[in-house]
């Protein structure tokens, strides 16, 4: 008999909506700071700059927004759950890549650019209602899941800014662990059972891969890392051998090793 699913975990809407606009708010201010010079220089994403990827960090915003300026999509159930998003990424990666570099080039200013995208947000996305259905690029979704979405999207990039620029931009808290959680149930998603425990403290315990079952005690194989470790693994920006060699990743048992099933994202 397959591993019994659990139930999905569930998100506050407004806290999570809260979190969304906090994690923008703080790239905005570390974006308005940044010199020409330093908006033209390489993101480490492909063949996008800097610039490139501040345009693109307004769009985990917009996305909602442009959604609830349209009726509700018809259908009583969603297409696309929480846990299944992320894997749903990778074949979209080429089209928003040039989405970017149209965008960067259509809106140079990008201080006007996020004035206008916070704006919208905060007016047209509800602190309730969070079952109303939205449509992204993978199907239908909780409007609800769709926000807990873009926490992934908001802290990403923002580590993808920092390592960018060495900009010292911080993480809201909330946003961080939505993004940490749902990345670790994606994996528990992904390879069902209970016969490895994957820690990310403080926001995440996960167990995963099919084998004999732990119950009591100390688990026999136990991965462990922070949430930045954990998030660029999952998303492809670290690879595991690099992880377990820099002693960013504890994994102790014959059964914890994560390599087969990452990246979650592509």
């Amino acid at each position: 008999m397959p591993p019994a699913k659990k139930r999905p975990r569930a998100y506050d809407l407004s806290r999570t909506r809260t979190a969304v606009l906090a994690q923008f708010d703080r790239v905005r201010g570390a974006v308005g700071a940044l010199t020409e010079d330093q908006l033209a220089g390489p993101s480490g994403l492909g063949e996008w700059t800097v610039r490139d990827l501040a345009a693109h960090l307004t769009t985990a915003l917009e996305r909602v927004s442009r959604q609830l300026e349209l009726p509700e999509p018809a259908g009583a159930k969603p297409q696309l759950t929480l846990v299944e998003w992320p894997f749903s990424t990778a074949d979209r990666a080429d089209d928003i890549a040039g989405l970017a570099l149209d965008l960067a080039a259509a809106r140079p200013d990008l201080d006007a650019l996020y004035e206008e995208t916070a704006a919208r947000f905060a007016e047209l996305v509800p602190t309730d209602a969070g079952d109303r259905l939205v449509t992204t690029r993978a199907g239908t979704m909780r409007l609800g899941d769709f926000l807990v979405t873009r926490t992934v999207e908001l802290v990403v990039h923002t580590d993808d800014l920092r390592r960018a620029t060495g900009l010292d931009i911080a993480y809201d808290r909330q946003a961080l662990a939505a993004c940490t959680r749902l990345l670790a149930d994606a994996l528990a998603d992904r390879a069902p059972g209970g016969s490895v425990e994957v820690r990310v403290p403080p926001f995440a315990v996960v167990q995963c891969i099919g084998g004999p079952k732990h119950t009591r005690g100390t688990p026999p194989n136990v991965v462990e890392m922070d949430p930045l470790t954990w998030i660029r693994l999952a998303t492809g920006r670290t690879r595991w051998p690099e992880a377990l060699e820099a002693a960013q990743v504890s994994a102790s048992g014959e059964r914890a090793d994560l390599a087969p099933l990452l990246p979650l994202m592509g």
